[in-house]
Formats: C-alpha cells, sequence, structure tokens
C-alpha cells in the first residue's frame, strides 16, 4: 500500500488533484482484484509504475497548454489504448518480448530510477516556494512586521473566471479581513514584510521538511538490511526487512504528530468521494473537449499502449524466469488481456493506470520462496520452488481497498515522508543493476576490478564501449523526456530495441552472450565456477588413479602411463614397484656420470 499512496500523492500534485492518493488506492483495488482473480500470472502484483506517471504529467501538461480538459482526453487515451492492446493479444504480440534484452530492459529501469530520485528531490526543493526562509528577520524590529491580503494588480483570466462563478468582484471581497486559506482561495495577494510569495512566513517547516525527508531515507535503508543483522530471531528480521517502507512511514508519522510543526499533509477527502469536488465517478470520454480529440487521442494512445505493452511483459519475463522453477503457465495473452480491460474501466472513472510493477512482483515472488526444511549442518537450504496461488495477491488488495475508509488517518501522512520514500525507492534499484557496475569500471584500475563474470571473456575496451552506447542511449532519453518533444517519449523506448539490434555490427555473438545476456551476473558466476571445480575435481581423480612405470629398455624417451583404479593403486605389489623405481633412481643419480671430469 506504501507505493501506491506515494505515486497517488504524486501523481495528486501532478494533476492538481484530479487523480489522488483516495483514487489511487480505489482504483488498485478494484483492477488488483480483477488481476488476481482471472489473470494468467498471479504472482504478478499490479502497481503505479514510473514511466506511466511520467506519460500522465505530460499528458497533463499538454492539457493545461492548449485549454483543454485532461481527464476527458486522458479517458479517450485510456479507451484507445485499451482497444490496441487487445488487439495485440488477439494477434499473439507477446512474442515479440524475445526482442528485449538487458540493453533495454537496463535503460528503461535505469531511467524510472533517475526519474524516481529527480522528482523526490524537485518536490523537495519546491517546498521551500510554498514555505519561505525569511533571511530578512530583525528579531528587534518583529513587532512590526505584518502580512496582508490585498486585491492582485493584474488577476488573471482563471482568476476573473472564479470571481464570475462566485458572483463576485474585486470590490465586494473583504480582503482585509480574509484568513489565509480565504485569501488563497480568492487569488489574492499578499504583501508585508512578514510574508512571502505564497503568503506569511511559516518557522522551522522547511527544515523540518528536509530533516523528515532524509531521516525517511536512511530509516527505510536500515531497516530494509535489518535482515543481515544479528538480533533478533531469523522469521522476526525478515518481517521488519519486508515491511521496511511501511514501519518507515509509521514512525515517521508518530514523530512528525509528537514535534507538532505544520508540515504539508497528503490531501485526502475526508469522505470517500473524488479529492476534488468538481469531477465525479465517471468520466465522458468528450466532455468540454472538441469532437474531434476523441479521434486525435489515437495518436498518444499508441504510445502509451508502448509503455503499457514494455512495462507489462518486461515484468512477466522477470517472474516467468526458469531458475524460479514455476510449474504452471505463463499466461502472458491472458494478462495483457486483463490489464487492458481493467485500463479501459479505469479511464472512464478518472482513476490511476495500474500495470505489472517489477519491484512489488519480484517481493511477491521472494515472499512465496518454499525451501528444504532438513539440511546438514552448515549447508544452506535448497529451493524447491515457489508456492503459487492466488490468495495472496487477492488478499493484498482487497485490504487495501479498506484503506479507502481510513482517510481520517492518511490525512496525517506528511509529503516529505513520501518524496522520501519516493527517494528511496530509485536509490534502492539502482542496485543490481550492471550498467552502473560497469560505468564504475572506468575509474578502477585492473588489479583492483570486481570479479565480474563478463570480465573473464570481454576485453574491458569491449565493456567500456558497450557501457558508452547504452549510457547515450540513456541520456538521450532524458533529454527526449525533458523536452517539449517527450509525448514521443515511448517511441525512443521502442528505439532501444532497434539499436541493440545495430551493435551486432561492432561486437561477436560471444561477446554480447555475455555482456546482454538475461541470465543474472551471479547465477552465471556460480555455473562457470561449479563447472572448474567440477573439471579440477576430475582431473584430480585421473592423477590419482594413474601409475608411471619406469622402463628400463631404450624403446620410448617418455614415460609409460597406465590408467588403474584406484583400489589397485593401494595395493602392496603396486606400492613395491614404486619403491623400487624410486631406489633406482637414487642409485642412479648417486653416481658420477661419464662426461664429468676425474
Amino acid at each position: 500500500m506504501s507505493p501506491v499512496i506515494t505515486f497517488g500523492g504524486l501523481l495528486g500534485e501532478a494533476t492538481e488533484g484530479r487523480i489522488s492518493a483516495i483514487e489511487s488506492l480505489f482504483g488498485a483495488s478494484m483492477t488488483g482484484i480483477a488481476y488476481s482473480l482471472f489473470g494468467g500470472q498471479p504472482l504478478t502484483i499490479l502497481g503505479s509504475t514510473g514511466p506511466v506517471l511520467v506519460f500522465e504529467k505530460i499528458l497533463f501538461k499538454f492539457c493545461k497548454e492548449y485549454g483543454l480538459s485532461y481527464l476527458s482526453l486522458r479517458a479517450s487515451i485510456g479507451l484507445w489504448t485499451a482497444t490496441l492492446c487487445i488487439i495485440l493479444v488477439a494477434t499473439d504480440a507477446s512474442s515479440l518480448v524475445c526482442y528485449i534484452t538487458r540493453f533495454t530492459e537496463e535503460a528503461f529501469a535505469s531511467l524510472i530510477c533517475i526519474i524516481f530520485i529527480y522528482e523526490a528531490l524537485e518536490k523537495l526543493f519546491h517546498l521551500s516556494e510554498t514555505y519561505p526562509i525569511d533571511m530578512h528577520n530583525n528579531l528587534e524590529r518583529l513587532t512590526q512586521y505584518s502580512c496582508n491580503c490585498v486585491v492582485p494588480d493584474n488577476p488573471s483570466n482563471e482568476t476573473l473566471q472564479y470571481w464570475q462563478s462566485m458572483n463576485a468582484s474585486a470590490y465586494d471581497i473583504p480582503w482585509g479581513n480574509l484568513t489565509v486559506t480565504e485569501c488563497h482561495r480568492w487569488h489574492g495577494t499578499f504583501v508585508g514584510q512578514a510574508c512571502g510569495h505564497h503568503g506569511p512566513y511559516v518557522p522551522d517547516v522547511l527544515f523540518w521538511s528536509v530533516i523528515l525527508f532524509f531521516s525517511t531515507v536512511t530509516l527505510s535503508s536500515t531497516l530494509k538490511q535489518f535482515k543481515t543483522s544479528r538480533y533478533f530471531p531469523t522469521k522476526v528480521r525478515s518481517v521488519v526487512s519486508d515491511f521496511a517502507v511501511f514501519l518507515t512511514i509509521m514512525c515517521m508519522v508518530l514523530i512528525d504528530y509528537a514535534i507538532g510543526v505544520p508540515s504539508p499533509k497528503l490531501q485526502v477527502p475526508s469522505t470517500f468521494k473524488p479529492t476534488r469536488n468538481d469531477r465525479g465517478w465517471f468520466i465522458t470520454p468528450v466532455g468540454p473537449n472538441p469532437w474531434w480529440t476523441v479521434l486525435a487521442a489515437l495518436i498518444p494512445a499508441l504510445l502509451c499502449t508502448i509503455l503499457i505493452f514494455m512495462d507489462q511483459q518486461i515484468t512477466a519475463v522477470i517472474i516467468n524466469r526458469k531458475e524460479h522453477k514455476l510449474k504452471k503457465g505463463c499466461g502472458y495473452h491472458l494478462d495483457l488481456l486483463m490489464v487492458a480491460i481493467m485500463l479501459g474501466v479505469c479511464s472512464l472513472m478518472g482513476l490511476p493506470w495500474f500495470v505489472a510493477a517489477t519491484v512489488l512482483s519480484i517481493s511477491h515472488v521472494n515472499s512465496l520462496k518454499l525451501e528444504s526444511e532438513c539440511s546438514a549442518p552448515g549447508e544452506q537450504p535448497k529451493f524447491l520452488g515457489i508456492r503459487e496461488q492466488r490468495v495472496t495477491g487477492l488478499m493484498i488488495f482487497v485490504l487495501m481497498g479498506s484503506s479507502v475508509f481510513l482517510t481520517r488517518i492518511l490525512k496525517f501522512i506528511p509529503m516529505p515522508v513520501l518524496y522520501g520514500v519516493f527517494l528511496y525507492m530509485g536509490a534502492s534499484s539502482l542496485k543490481g543493476i550492471q550498467l552502473f557496475d560497469r560505468i564504475n569500471l572506468f575509474w578502477m584500475p585492473a588489479k583492483h576490478q570486481p570479479d565480474f563474470i563478463y570480465l573473464r571473456h570481454v576485453p574491458l575496451r569491449k565493456v567500456h564501449l558497450f557501457t558508452v552506447i547504452q549510457l547515450s542511449c540513456l541520456v538521450l532519453l532524458w533529454v527526449i523526456k525533458a523536452s517539449r518533444a517527450a509525448i514521443v517519449f515511448p517511441m525512443m523506448v521502442l528505439a532501444l530495441v532497434f539499436v541493440r539490434k545495430l551493435m551486432d555490427l561492432f561486437f561477436t555473438k560471444r561477446e554480447l552472450s555475455w555482456l546482454d545476456d538475461l541470465m543474472p551476473e551471479s547465477k552465471k558466476k556460480k555455473l562457470e565456477d561449479a563447472e572448474k571445480e567440477e573439471e579440477q575435481s576430475m582431473l584430480a581423480m585421473e592423477e590419482e588413479g594413474t601409475v608411471q612405470l619406469p622402463l628400463e629398455g631404450h624403446y620410448r624417451d617418455d614415460p609409460s602411463v597406465i590408467n588403474i583404479s584406484d583400489e589397485m593403486s593401494k595395493t602392496a605389489v603396486w606400492k613395491t614397484m614404486l619403491i623400487t623405481a624410486d631406489n633406482a633412481k637414487e642409485k642412479e643419480s648417486s653416481f658420477p656420470s661419464k662426461s664429468s671430469p676425474s
């Protein structure tokens, strides 16, 4: 539930409250229950993802610039996307997943992590605008400071429309008697030495928000690593590690409530209803937009379909890997069909779009691992497989749905805590991405480099070339995402597949098999080490089972090697022969050679 609330809060800020935390909880519960009951791979957990959040921000910014209704245009795009996904299911398009290799997957995952980190820091930085610091405060003249609400000098069109809707003019509003909230509502301007751009100076809020932000990141990381500590039993440490984010949010909420500083909180309605009063639970695809926007929505829907398809299928491939030892079928087509149907429903209801979440799905699979109970002392338990069932996923989303009635508790969550969770999610996901391991090799001497499996088989210059190409693609993705051409961002993600295909011209198949293989680094290293140990043990057994017999004749200069069994080499006859041969060698070495001077 923690990632859903976090994404909901950030989506609420990005869309000015049109889709926020309450919509995220309701949509996640409804979509997750349907997917858990009818999906082909119930081990996959649906959730909000970084690329979808980026697409939502781009779409909202586009609608705001051109005066279009965001929710109506989004509903049209969602319906087109659902239709296109169903067409992909009917045409067996899931087989195209085989072209998505580690090169594309890591560039895509790295971009998501960087977006998480950047968004978290950007939101924290923007708090300084809402809660500014008074840098020119003179405590001796504190009694002379004031902050007043006055009529704006140049009211915007939005302000004039609001006054007109309220049947009021600038002269009818008692500006001098308005509270801070009322002044914001009437679009007033704050004037005075005790005011910032957004209202009166509030002491300690910005610094307290920074403390909450970094405390959340630190505590989440500490609790996540608690599994490897020496304190408490193994089960307790595992529970603390698995629920690290949830426990961190609870601790930060209690600390914030105890301190009492008015930090910004998560905006949720007091009852079960949409966050904004000007929208309902059903969104018409046309709405106030022109009729042709329904047809024009097909263009961004093509881009959104690429994101949904790649997000869903990449996660499904990770879950269905052979090392998980799954016994039941994969169900790629059925999974995509369920995601498409629920995406259309969420679009009409004004709810976030949900797709397979990689981090949540992997955590779900790890929690269902089966290991052998009986093992020898000092031996690691053997992995037996995954407990494949639908109950855990169903219960997760049922309990998540019941939390929509706990809005009075959710409004106590500080927004800096959610920003900290976002930063932690991005930073922790960078671990295990091979791209960043290869970037570190640029500054490492060869003798200090880690024992990566690809360094054993690929020249270092080829490793650096592969890293530079992948890093260039990542930078290009970020530049496009941050520019005005961000709407074509999904097409550039798809272009990574073609870039990877062109790399066949610069690398051999053997080099690419080590640099761009989907098998995890640790597993490949274990397999190669196991093969080497097996070869060494076979050589040792062969050497133990051979006896060299010296020949007194001059038929051959090389010693003969006779392969015998280990039991025969331990008999008294063979031992006597070896002792006799050794004694003969010692006698020969004790006599001076004929060629030596007398």
